[in-house]
């Protein structure tokens, strides 16, 4: 019997065959690619945790190799990671930060001296700033350069680093991305509730 090709019931089998056979190809696909998507996103965490320790520039290799050399210790306070390494002989802690941004999360890894006091170096991330103007947290590497030697708390305690319209005190704060006012209210709220939090936590140990 010649098949009817024009029919309603051929029309809707043919499709639902089609459909089926494009899951299963994208499944198998999906499910072959996993495991070097899975270490793209190692290798990117593991570059972001570097460019806050001030190493940047590395390939891939490069990266693995430095990470192990410098990261030598992945701990927790509560629920939340942080990374112990070691710079020329100098104890840093790397911390991961998240918050909210204009259009979305941001994040970022901190390094922080010994003192808990100093931070060594910074690198922000976002999911979708507007290019030029917050996306600017994660694309210039002289803002995140700014961070470098900043305080984290006053004499007395409170916590000082900011991101500010104004400087006012330049030992703990640094001016706003231009254009980017509430990214960067993101930003110090990020950093001084995250960072307030995983420093106070570990002096309470």
């Amino acid at each position: 019997m010649k098949l009817n090709t024009n029919s309603n019931s051929y029309i809707i089998i043919y499709s639902a065959i089609l459909v089926v056979v494009v899951a299963f190809l994208l499944a198998f696909i999906f499910k072959a690619l996993k495991p070097m998507q899975d270490a793209n996103v190692a290798l990117d965490v593991k570059k972001q945790i570097l460019y806050s320790l001030n190493i940047r520039g590395l390939d891939g290799q490069e990266a693995e190799a430095k990470y192990a050399e410098v990261v030598k210790e992945e701990k927790q306070v509560d629920d939340k990671v942080y990374y112990v390494c070691d710079i020329n002989g100098q104890q840093k802690l790397v911390f991961p930060l998240k918050g909210m941004g204009l259009w979305g999360g941001i994040s970022a890894f901190v390094s922080v001296d010994d003192d808990m006091n100093t931070i060594y170096g910074a690198y922000f991330n976002h999911e979708g700033e507007t290019a030029g103007l917050g996306a600017e947290i994660k694309d210039s590497q002289e803002w995140q350069e700014r961070f470098q030697g900043k305080k984290i708390f006053a004499d007395d305690g409170s916590v000082a680093i900011g991101v500010v319209k104004k400087v006012e005190n330049p030992a703990s704060e640094v001016d706003c991305v231009t254009g980017a006012t509430l990214t960067s209210n993101g930003v110090s709220d990020m950093l001084r509730d995250g960072l307030k939090e995983y420093i106070t936590k570990l002096k309470e140990e």
